[in-house]
Formats: structure tokens, C-alpha cells, sequence
């Protein structure tokens, strides 16, 4: 296995619902903390988002594992961002037999 180098800064977000007094709730990002990423891209396509032509690709994210459990472990559902992008976490695995680092299978999503 090669050597990971964390050399870009990322932030994990979490989706939280909010109440919006009508009885349905509005979705709003909860930053969860700063971690440091090793950001690989994996494959891309560009597909059909109705009105606009959408660039998808996905990328594979490592950074230093957490125990199960808590908040700063991701999971699919949570996303990453850097400034504007926006990196959204499919799928989680440990990276290495040790299990000192977590392999993120993401998406980016981009109208072309």
C-alpha cells in the first residue's frame, strides 16, 4: 500500500432537520469539524439534470479514522467540503489492516 499524505483540509458536514413550523422541517448543513484528506479522482460522466447538463465525479477520500459511533466518523449521507465544492460521502470503509485511516467513496456534482 502506498504512503497517504493528508495535505488538503476538509470540512465534515452533517444534514439537520429543522422544524419549520408548518409540520415539515427545511434541511440545513451542521458542520461537524476540520480534517485533513488525501483527494483522489476516481471516474467521471457528465449525465441529463432536466433543464441543465450535470459533470458527476467521484473521488476517493482518506483521512485519519474514528471509532465508531462518533460524529466525526463519516457516513453516507454526510458530505465534505472545500470552499465551494462539495464532495458527497457514498460510501465508508477502513483503508489499511490497522485501521488507522477511512477510505470515503464520494461524489461531485457540477452543472456544466
Amino acid at each position: 500500500m502506498s504512503r497517504v499524505h493528508l495535505s488538503r483540509q476538509l470540512t465534515l458536514e452533517a444534514v439537520e432537520r429543522v422544524a419549520d413550523g408548518a409540520g415539515g422541517y427545511n434541511e440545513t448543513w451542521q458542520t461537524l469539524g476540520l480534517v485533513w484528506a488525501e483527494v483522489t479522482a476516481r471516474s467521471g460522466r457528465e449525465r441529463d439534470g432536466g433543464d441543465v447538463t450535470l459533470s458527476s465525479t467521484r473521488y476517493r477520500i482518506i483521512l485519519r479514522a474514528a471509532p465508531l459511533g462518533l460524529s466525526s466518523r463519516p457516513k453516507p449521507g454526510m458530505r465534505f467540503r472545500e470552499g465551494s465544492r462539495v464532495f458527497t460521502v457514498l460510501a465508508v470503509a477502513e483503508h489499511d489492516a490497522a485501521g488507522r485511516y477511512l477510505r470515503c467513496e464520494t461524489a461531485e456534482e457540477v452543472v456544466v
